[in-house]
C-alpha cells in the first residue's frame, strides 16, 4: 500500500518574504482580499492568513510557485498545531475498553483462588488493536520530527479503565510520543483545561480527535465550544486522510469556536440548542445511580437529561422504565448545563406504587459487596461505622438487608483476615458470593441486630474482633452493631437502595418462617 504523504497542502507558503511579495503582486486581482486577525497572528505566526482565497486565485502564478518551493522544515512546521490531541477507545485503537469487561471477568473467574494479586491487563495487538491509519500517521512523524518540532502530541481520554489505558499505552510504545496525558472519567473540557494550563498553550492552537460528536457521551461539541477545532472521526483514525483532513481544515480555519470538522470534511458549527424552561417534558428513567443519587431520563427524540435525587418529589425511589415529567432547568453547579427540576411521577414500575395486600413495610440498610454477602452468609456477626445509624434502635430490631451497586474498595485486605482464620480460598469464595436468583440491588435477606456500641482502636484490632468483622481494626468504623441472626429472603427484591435506614415495602410471602 503506498504511504501518502502528511502534509498535502500548502505548507511551503509560510515563508514570509516570498509571501508577502505574492500578496502584493496580487493585489490587482479583483476581488483578492486577504484578511488578517492580529490575535491569530500572534499565536499561529503566518498560519493566521487566510490563503484558502489565494490558493483559489492563484492557481498558475509563477509567484505563488515561488512561495510553494521555498519555504524551510522549519517554516513548514509553523502551520501546524502546537499541539494535536486524541481520544483513545474507538479513536486511536479498537474495541473500547469497557467493552472488555467480560475479558477480566471470565480471567477472574479461571484464576479464582489463583494470582489474585496480579492486575489482569488487555494485550495490546491481541485484545485491542491500533487503527492501520494512525500507524501509519505515527510511523511518519517520527520519521520526519524536524516537520514536527513545534507540534505537541497530547491524549484526552475519559475512560474509567485508567491504568490499563497507561498500561496499553507502554504497550504500543507510545509513551515516548506523548508529552502530555489526560486520562481520567468525567468531563473532556477538564482534560483540556489541564492541556492548557501545563503547556500554555491556547485553545486556537489545539486540534481535536474524537469518535463521538454530541449528546450525552459527545465530546467534539463541548471541546469545540472551548476554541479548539475539533475533528469527528466516528470510524477512529482508520485511514491516513482522516489525519490529514483534519490539518488541512486547521489550515484553512478562521478560529472561531464551536467549529467541526464532520467525518466526510465538511466544516460546521456547532450550536447550542434552545430550550424552553417553561414546557414541561416526558421522558423514561433510562439509568439509576442509587449510591450516588443520580440518574438520567430518556426523551422520545433527544438527548438523555441529568436529575439529581434531590429533585425527586417527596419520598419516591426512581426505577428504570418509571414515566416522569418535569421541566428542564439551569443546573446550579456551572449554571450552563440543563437538568431535571419540578420532577413529578406520571407512571411507575417500581415498588414505589406496587403494593400488594400482602405487604408490609420494613425498615431497611445498605451494604456492598463482598461485605453484604459475607453478613448474609453469616460469616459477618458485627457491622462497623463511623456513624451512628444503628444507635437509636433497639436490640431485637428487624431490617432488611439491601445490596448496593458497588463493590466496596478494601484492597482485598479482607481476604487476608479469612485466611488467617484458616479458611480456604474456595471456603471464601462461597462466603463471598450470593445464591443464585439473588444479585446487586436486591433486598437479599432479613437480620435481626443486637446492641450498637462504641469502640477504641485497641478493642477493633484484636483478632477475634476482625475476623467478626471481616476486616482490620484501622479499617473499621468506632460504632460497632451486633448481628444476632440473618436468614435470606425466599426470593429477592428490586429495591432502589439509599443512605442510612430506609423503609421499603415488601411482601410478606417473601420473608423466612418465623421472622414476622
Amino acid at each position: 500500500m503506498q504511504k501518502l504523504p502528511i502534509l498535502s497542502m500548502i505548507t511551503a507558503s509560510s515563508c514570509l518574504s516570498v509571501l508577502l511579495v505574492l500578496i502584493n503582486e496580487l493585489r490587482s486581482v479583483d476581488g483578492f482580499a486577504p484578511s488578517m486577525e492580529s490575535s491569530r497572528v500572534s499565536n499561529r505566526n503566518l498560519s493566521s492568513i487566510h490563503i484558502h482565497p489565494l490558493r483559489n486565485q492563484a492557481k498558475g502564478n509563477p509567484i505563488f510557485k515561488l512561495a510553494l518551493a521555498s519555504a524551510s522544515t522549519t517554516e513548514s512546521a509553523k502551520l501546524k498545531p502546537a499541539m494535536i490531541v486524541f481520544d483513545l477507545d474507538n479513536t486511536l485503537w479498537t474495541p473500547e475498553l469497557y467493552q472488555l469487561r467480560t475479558l477480566q471477568t471470565r480471567q477472574r473467574k479461571r484464576q479464582q483462588g489463583k494470582n489474585q494479586d496480579n492486575p489482569i491487563v488487555p494485550i495490546a495487538g491481541k485484545d485491542v488493536q491500533l487503527f492501520e491509519g494512525i500507524q501509519t500517521v505515527i510511523e511518519s512523524i517520527r520519521e520526519s520530527s524536524d516537520e514536527w518540532e513545534g507540534t505537541k502530541f497530547a491524549v484526552a481520554s475519559r475512560t474509567k479503565s485508567v491504568a490499563w489505558a497507561e498500561d496499553l499505552i507502554k504497550q504500543f510504545g507510545l509513551d515516548d510520543f506523548f508529552q502530555y496525558m489526560e486520562i481520567f472519567p468525567g468531563d473532556k473540557r477538564k482534560h483540556f483545561r489541564n492541556l492548557h494550563e501545563s503547556s500554555g498553550i491556547s485553545y486556537d492552537q489545539m486540534l481535536f480527535f474524537d469518535d463521538n460528536r454530541d449528546g450525552k457521551y459527545g465530546n467534539c461539541v463541548p471541546v469545540s465550544e472551548m476554541g479548539v477545532l475539533s475533528v469527528h472521526c466516528p470510524g477512529g483514525i482508520n485511514t491516513e486522510e482522516v489525519f490529514n483532513m483534519g490539518l488541512k481544515q486547521f489550515l484553512e480555519w478562521d478560529g472561531k469556536a464551536n467549529t467541526i470538522v464532520e467525518w466526510d470534511g465538511s466544516v460546521s458549527r456547532a450550536t447550542q440548542e434552545i430550550i424552553d424552561t417553561e414546557k414541561r417534558q416526558r421522558g423514561t428513567v433510562k439509568f439509576v445511580n442509587e449510591e450516588k443519587r443520580f440518574g438520567f431520563i430518556k426523551l422520545s427524540d433527544k438527548n438523555d437529561v441529568f436529575f439529581p435525587y434531590r429533585n425527586l418529589p417527596g419520598s419516591y425511589q426512581p426505577n428504570r422504565g418509571d414515566k416522569l415529567s418535569f421541566v428542564m432547568a439551569k443546573d446550579p453547579r456551572d449554571n450552563k448545563n440543563f437538568i431535571a427540576d419540578s420532577i413529578e411521577v406520571a407512571e411507575s414500575f417500581g415498588n414505589n406504587t406496587t403494593i400488594s395486600e400482602n405487604s408490609v413495610k420494613l425498615r431497611a440498610f445498605s451494604m456492598n459487596l463482598p461485605f453484604a454477602a459475607l453478613l448474609a452468609n453469616q460469616y459477618k456477626t458485627l457491622e462497623t461505622r463511623n456513624g451512628t445509624m444503628f444507635t437509636t434502635y433497639p436490640e431485637g430490631t428487624k431490617m432488611l438487608l439491601h445490596v448496593g451497586q458497588r463493590t466496596y474498595p478494601d484492597g482485598n485486605r479482607h481476604l487476608d483476615i479469612m485466611r488467617g482464620g484458616g479458611l480456604s480460598d474456595e471456603e471464601i469464595f462461597k462466603l463471598k458470593s450470593l445464591p443464585k436468583g439473588f444479585s446487586k440491588g436486591m433486598v437479599v435477606a432479613i437480620v435481626e441486630i443486637g446492641k450498637t456500641y462504641e469502640t477504641t482502636l485497641e478493642e477493633r484490632c484484636d483478632e477475634e474482633f476482625q475476623r467478626n468483622v471481616g476486616a482490620f481494626g484501622r479499617d473499621s468504623g468506632k460504632m460497632v452493631t451486633e448481628i444476632k441472626r440473618v436468614e435470606y429472603l425466599k426470593q429477592g427484591v428490586k429495591v432502589s437502595g439509599r443512605g442510612g435506614v430506609f423503609k421499603v415495602d415488601i411482601d410478606e410471602k417473601k420473608l423466612p418462617e418465623g421472622w414476622m
